[in-house]
């Protein structure tokens, strides 16, 4: 894929190097020359040294190619102009970061429709440690409708019993457990032990049903 991200603070930069990381073909665009510079020499990238809310700058840099466009600048309202212009050469993907929660609406309104907000987002992950210190979550499903989690069992009312007695549920469903480090697929029968690591699909709201079952 080809990625444009417009914005080489830490943000922008921590991002540039998972996706050539992850062999993705990057051009980082980035206004202050002397950040600039530096970033030409540490990341295997393309590095424009300018404005991205610039059309001659965005067409320099290949825009029409583009599957991604990613605004990460601390300036909203730089991100916000610079994907408006991004819109009229129909690249598939356009991605911002919004510093004010505030503005995300604002964003949405002209069709942007991937916002992310650090803060937000960082709040979000804080609450999460708080009210599932014994969970991980995986992935978020549909519009935050379910989610995918990997717990600990540690509940002894349900040692020895059978995956069907337990699962599925109207709330969750367990997908996965873990025998020696593989990943396998629980059969009805199969026998719960304490300590098992699985993975289970939750309805948003039933957390604490599936915490209590499994972790009591």
């Amino acid at each position: 894929m080809y990625i444009i991200i417009m914005g080489g603070g830490r943000v922008g930069l921590a991002l540039a190097k998972l996706l050539i990381d992850n062999g993705e073909d990057i051009t980082l665009i980035e206004s202050n020359e002397a950040l600039s510079g530096e970033l030409a020499s540490e990341l295997d990238a393309l590095v424009i040294c300018g404005n991205g809310t610039n059309s001659k700058l965005l067409e320099e840099s290949n825009i029409e190619d583009a599957d991604y466009f990613i605004a990460t600048t601390g300036n909203d309202e730089a991100n916000l102009l610079s994907c408006i212009l991004v819109r009229k050469y129909d690249v598939p993907n356009i991605i911002a970061r919004v510093s004010n929660p505030d503005h995300e609406e604002a964003f949405k309104e002209v069709g942007i429709d991937h916002v992310i907000s650090p803060e937000t987002a960082a709040a979000a992950q804080l609450q999460k440690l708080v009210t599932r210190p014994n969970a991980a979550e995986l992935m978020t499903l549909g519009e935050g409708d379910a989610e995918i989690l990997d717990m600990t069992i540690t509940n002894d009312k349900i040692v020895g019993k059978r995956y069907k007695d337990i699962s599925p549920s109207k709330e969750y469903i367990i997908i996965a457990t873990y025998q020696n480090g593989k990943l396998i697929i629980p059969q009805p029968d199969n026998i719960i032990s304490r300590g098992e690591k699985v993975t289970a699909l939750v309805k948003r709201g039933s957390f604490k049903k599936l915490a209590k079952k499994l972790a009591e």
